[in-house]
């Protein structure tokens, strides 16, 4: 199968409908990802093939499960999954944050070269970056565990803002959740092509902080 098929049968098995124009941009990233990769190892996957069902359909599993709104994702590395999450939410903003600059400038690059306008690129610590806004929602990938990605970016959630963390096997990690945050729920994803389990943990800060 081909890159294409990969993406467009996968996509179809997820239950996502995305026009000709999302596709090729999904690719044109893919693409970008594949060329630097060499140069900035931004990801351990080599092969293109499997960058689009690992990285691509991995990242579109959880578009069922979010929310419009203004979003960051917290250690987005080579930009996964907010600009896969910006390229098929084009109404949606995302901010995309990482402390190694080698990676958020690719992801700067590739947000030149895709022509997306609703993404800006931060350089820096979480715990340290102070915005003057806040955001509906902050997604993780493979940033850290539960309670720790909850606690370091407390301070950025807006006040009906909810967390989605993208996980294995989440369960060993909720003992880690601090007091004051609540998990609302845990969604089994299945991604196409991936044998692998995969969750998305949604989570709030509890009702008794927000009183």
């Amino acid at each position: 199968m081909t890159e294409a098929d990969i993406l467009r049968t996968g996509a179809v098995e997820m239950g996502l409908d995305l026009d000709d124009k999302t596709q090729s941009q999904l690719l044109a990233y893919v693409d970008l990802l594949f060329k630097w990769n060499k140069v900035y190892n931004l990801t351990a996957i080599r092969d293109k093939s499997e960058m689009v069902s690992h990285h691509l359909l991995d990242s579109l599993a959880v578009v069922p499960h979010l929310w419009s709104g203004r979003w960051l994702d917290v250690g987005c590395g080579g930009g996964m999954p907010g600009l896969v999450l910006a390229i098929v939410k084009p109404d949606w903003g995302f901010t995309l944050l990482d402390s190694n600059t080698k990676k958020t400038g690719f992801v700067q690059q590739a947000v030149i070269e895709l022509g997306l306008k609703n993404v800006s690129v931060h350089s820096g610590r979480v715990e340290d970056w102070q915005p003057a806004y806040k955001f509906d929602g902050i997604i993780s990938r493979a940033f850290a565990e539960l309670g720790d990605f909850l606690a370091v970016s407390k301070h950025l959630i807006a006040p009906d803002g909810r967390w989605a963390a993208m996980k294995g096997q989440p369960e060993s990690e909720l003992a880690g959740v601090a007091k004051g945050f609540e998990i609302e729920k845990i969604v089994s994803l299945k991604v196409p092509r991936i044998e692998a389990a995969r969750s998305l943990v949604i989570a709030k800060v509890s009702r008794e902080q927000t009183a």
